[in-house]
């Protein structure tokens, strides 16, 4: 079993000052392995018929509508399925000594979605994007073994990896920002992102309501 994760929007409180209203983490799961190849490989192929260099990365916020679309279609046939959470930074709402620190705020974001789909994980290699400093990605291999294999082994290990370089990775971002989107529901296409990978989702959380 292999999980990807990755996210949209910030995790800076300072709303209307920068910071987005909404943060969200997306978890994309594949629960075969030659599954996954198969969706990687897809994508590669995508890239080629898109005329683009073998190095150029998919990312949902800066493509064009035209690629997000080909993109979502590309995968959507594939067998995985994804679960969101997405963090609402209302000042009224959020509050807590915890969330004005990015990394234990990041922390604790991973810790709800994998909550969510833990059900469904059974000795998952889990990957994330290879960002923030190597005591960080440390902190967190560690805090979500800890919170997850209380009483079963559903995470095996945690890797990093550039998101450049792994298109499943890319994958992750795209299911973030999609669910990103339609929950702020402010720009154009805001669900129809979301509808066309529909069958994958397994739930969305959004947290405090």
């Amino acid at each position: 079993m292999l999980v990807f994760i990755d996210e949209s929007g910030d995790s800076g409180l300072k709303i209307g000052r920068g910071s987005s209203r909404y943060f969200t983490v997306g978890l994309v799961v594949f629960e075969d392995h030659d599954e996954a190849l198969a969706c990687d490989e897809r994508i590669g192929f995508l890239r080629k018929e898109l005329g683009w260099k073998l190095d150029r990365e998919f990312h949902f916020k800066n493509n064009s509508e035209k690629v997000r679309c080909l993109f979502l279609r590309a995968v959507s046939s594939f067998n995985f399925f994804y679960y969101g959470i997405v963090i609402n930074k209302d000042p009224e709402k959020l509050y807590g000594e915890g969330f004005r620190k990015k990394s234990s705020f990041y922390k604790y974001t991973c810790s709800l979605v994998f909550e969510n789909a833990k059900h469904k994980l059974d000795s998952a290699i889990v990957v994330v994007d290879r960002s923030g400093s190597l005591d960080f990605r440390n902190q967190l291999a560690q805090y979500l073994r800890r919170k997850m294999n209380r009483d079963k082994r559903r995470i095996k290990a945690v890797k990093m990896q550039r998101s450049e370089s792994n298109n499943l990775i890319q994958l992750a971002d795209y299911v973030s920002g999609v669910i990103n989107r339609s929950v702020t529901n402010t720009k154009k296409k805001a669900d129809d992102y979301r509808k066309i990978i529909a069958h994958r989702e397994m739930y969305v959380q959004i947290w405090p309501k």
